[in-house]
Order: C-alpha cells, then structure tokens, then sequence
C-alpha cells in the first residue's frame, strides 16, 4: 500500500457519516480532502475551528460561542476534533432533524458535561453574549422587552421547563420541553424576526 490511501477516507468512517448526516458519499470526500489540506495533522483545535467557525459566520462575534460548539463536538475530549467529530457540528449545526439538533443544543448548554442542565449554565451560553452577538445589532432592538438581554432570555427559555430556579434538567425533558414550545425552539436557534 503507498501513501495515496493515508490520503483516502476510511470506508468505515465515510459509512458511518452518510448514516449519521445527510451529506452524500462526493460531498464527504470533498470535506475530507479541504480538512487534509486545512489540518494535515487531521485534528482541528480549538483556535482553527474558531477560525472556521467566523467564516461561516461572519458578522457575529463567533469566537465566544465557537468555543462551547468545540467543546460540544469534542465527544472523546481530547482538546481537538476528528474529521468525523467535524462533519457531524458541521452538520448539526446546519442541516439535521429537530432531535438532533436539539440533542447538539443540550450539550452546547451542558457546560459541565454532566448529562444536566441547570439554569446557570443556561445563563452563561445565552450570555456568552454568543447567542447573543450572533443577533444583528438592528435586530436586538426589535426583540420583546421579555427578551432584549440574555439574562431576560434565560429566564424565560427556563420557565418553559417548569423548573424551579435551583433544579436541572435532564436531556429527554430540555427536548420535550423545547419541541413542544415554539417560543423555547426559537430562543435557542435564534430564528431572524421574520418580516
């Protein structure tokens, strides 16, 4: 074997992906080949994925909130994300079913990463300003004064849960409770206003 197959996706790994995303086989192996050229050590740290993640979105300031979508997507915590760790945040965060998107948003919020989540951490992502910076400034202005700091929008994604202030939330119940609230889903995607 020469070094082309080094170069190659591993059959297993490619397989595993068209299961798990919606990406075809060529799209993949497109991915595959810009991440040999962007990391040829084949792991993405925490500063070359910010740097990925502010162009995709460049009007924010997505570098806060880059931070916990590494931290999310790094499911063996070793500091650096795989190429397969990076299709799925790729995916889950901008294709994927409402489960799993909300599966992905669970563990954006489980800062602690203990399978719960309380309403400090919930707090502290809505104000890493992230969500938050991600808003247009034009658009901050026109959200409802329940809404227009994210304190106000902690506060409220919280009550939707039903949970006193010093209880958490276990990840079947954060899903539950977002898909059966339009007004939870939107809080944390962040949906532009429609005009």
């Amino acid at each position: 074997m020469g070094n082309t197959t080094s170069s190659a996706i591993s059959k297993q790994i490619l397989d595993d992906l068209k299961l798990s995303t919606k990406f075809t086989e060529n799209e993949i192996c497109q991915w595959y080949e810009n991440f040999q050229k962007q990391c040829p050590t084949g792991r993405i740290t925490p500063e070359e994925f910010e740097q990925i993640y502010s162009r995709f979105f460049p009007e924010s300031d997505a570098k806060s909130y880059a931070r916990h979508v590494f931290r999310s997507f790094d499911t063996n915590d070793d500091g650096t994300l795989d190429f397969k760790e990076y299709i799925i945040a790729l995916h889950m965060t901008s294709t994927g079913k409402t489960t799993r998107k909300l599966e992905w948003a669970f563990s954006l919020f489980d800062v602690d990463k203990n399978g719960y989540i309380n309403k400090t951490e919930v707090t502290e992502i809505c104000q890493v300003r992230a969500i938050f910076k991600l808003i247009p400034k034009e658009e901050q202005s026109r959200l409802p004064e329940d809404e227009n700091t994210p304190e106000k929008r902690a506060n409220k994604l919280w009550a939707y849960f039903e949970k006193k202030d010093n209880e958490r939330l276990a990840e079947g119940e954060f899903i539950k409770g977002v898909i059966e609230n339009e007004n939870a889903m939107r809080l944390i995607h962040y949906e532009p206003i429609k005009q």
